[in-house]
């Protein structure tokens, strides 16, 4: 994941533009083990599952470890994607994280284990870690120890609707880029808007360049980029001149700049509604989807990311990650005992049936029943390259210029030129 280091400054910046006080932070982690006067420890659980049913599926669970160690007690604080990156910033450069909370690893864990804020827990975890899926486990090793614990594992991929595509005349998922592009045009021939974005939020934007450029200069490039701190070459230049391509045909839902990802007028229930055609999202696509909006049941289908002719990169390069669980430095044992509960079979098979999360517990993996989720997994079991989502994989500056700066060009204020040498120029001040 490259070597960058803590960056103080950025995070404070980053705080003050989240505007998140500092002293409404000072109740999280610190040196505090929880403990009472009548012995029962509380653990503070962070998370991103705000969406039925994932949410209360959650919750569930941790009454259920309540219930199993009952000197123990879970206060959860469940955060919608960007407000939980804000505070976490923000909780970083204060110097204190919750016991537990959600990761994606790659370069903003590493930045709090530089910091000496996140728990090693290769030794705490060994007895049941060892047994979980290696591909989920990546993102979380860092030099040899692990600091974090998967509980899904997944990618990008395309979701779209059968019904509209048979509509527009589209026989087949389109497996090239000129195919996709061709897509597009024909379901906008039928007034159908042929993709759902939230503008608003950015990393869903990003996602468009990550793949374009994997495509073009092939998965590893994108590390090595970063590593470089140059991000100039032709590939992504015409990486972000495929993606200004398919912004000139307008195939984006009216409002889109504005829109959320998902809120009831966002990227995921005009899918799910079927006002849109297809969306670029991860595994947990359809929860969404018929959380925010209806859902569109059997008509849901997925592919994945287009070949981009000439491109040094395949169709089975995957871009994702997962979903893990790290500790603050100093966490209670209770917290341990808490991620052991997690990425225990029975949780992992209860998350698989209940939130069509993919397995990282071997044994569960009999427990997919969804059609989706299957091509899901069987894609990534034939995946030749995997890249980490770039606003986790790289540090945190540069991950956020990423999403800023590809969503200018989705915007309209930004050229494929100017993308590349922005992201570059802040690769440069931050390594």
């Amino acid at each position: 994941m490259g070597d960058p280091g803590l960056s103080r400054r950025g995070f404070l910046a980053a705080s003050a533009a989240a505007g998140v006080g500092m002293t409404a932070l000072s109740g999280c982690g610190g040196d505090s083990d929880g403990g009472s006067s009548d012995g029962t420890t509380t653990i503070e659980w962070w998370n991103i599952s705000t969406t039925e049913p994932t949410k209360g599926v959650w919750a569930a669970l941790a009454k259920k470890f309540e219930a199993q160690n009952p000197k123990v007690k879970v206060k959860i604080v469940q955060l919608e994607n960007d407000a939980y990156k804000s505070k976490m910033t923000a909780l970083t450069a204060s110097g204190k994280l919750p016991d537990i909370f959600h990761t994606w690893g790659g370069g903003v864990l590493k930045q709090q284990v530089d910091a000496g804020l996140a728990e090693d827990l290769t030794d705490r975890t060994k007895d049941f870690a060892e047994g979980l899926l290696p591909v989920a486990k990546e993102p979380y090793l860092l030099d040899e120890k692990v600091y974090g614990i998967p509980f899904d594992i997944g990618m990008i991929g395309f979701w779209y609707n059968k019904a509209l595509f048979k509509e527009a005349g589209v026989a087949e998922p389109p497996t090239t880029w000129a195919d996709f592009l061709d897509a597009v045009r024909k379901l906008k021939a039928k007034d159908i808007t042929p993709l759902a974005l939230a503008g608003k939020e950015k990393w869903p934007g990003m996602y468009y360049w990550a793949y374009l450029s994997m495509r073009t200069a092939g998965a590893s490039a994108l590390q090595k980029a970063y590593d470089d701190q140059d991000f100039t070459g032709d590939p992504f230049v015409q990486a972000g001149q495929h993606l200004q391509e398919l912004v000139d045909l307008q195939p984006f839902q009216k409002g889109f700049l504005g829109a959320a990802y998902s809120s009831p007028t966002g990227q995921a229930a005009t899918v799910g509604n079927g006002k849109a055609a297809m969306e670029l999202m991860g595994q947990w696509a359809p929860v969404v989807q018929a959380d925010a909006g209806k859902g569109l049941g059997d008509d849901l289908g997925f592919f994945p990311f287009p070949a981009v002719e000439g491109g040094k990169g395949t169709i089975t390069e995957v871009f994702g990650g997962g979903g893990g669980h790290a500790l603050r430095t100093g966490a209670p044992q209770a917290a341990v005992d808490f991620l052991k509960f997690f990425a225990s079979e029975a949780t992992d098979v209860e998350l698989v049936k209940k939130t069509s999360a993919l397995p990282v517990v071997p044994a569960a993996e009999s427990a997919i029943t969804d059609p989706n989720i299957k091509a899901v997994q069987a894609q990534l079991k034939a995946a030749t390259g995997f890249q980490l989502y770039l606003d986790q994989a790289y540090a945190p500056a540069v991950g956020q210029e990423v999403n800023d700066s590809v969503g200018a060009l989705i915007a309209g204020s930004k050229s494929p030129q100017q993308v590349a040498e922005s992201i570059t120029k802040i690769a440069k001040e931050e390594q």
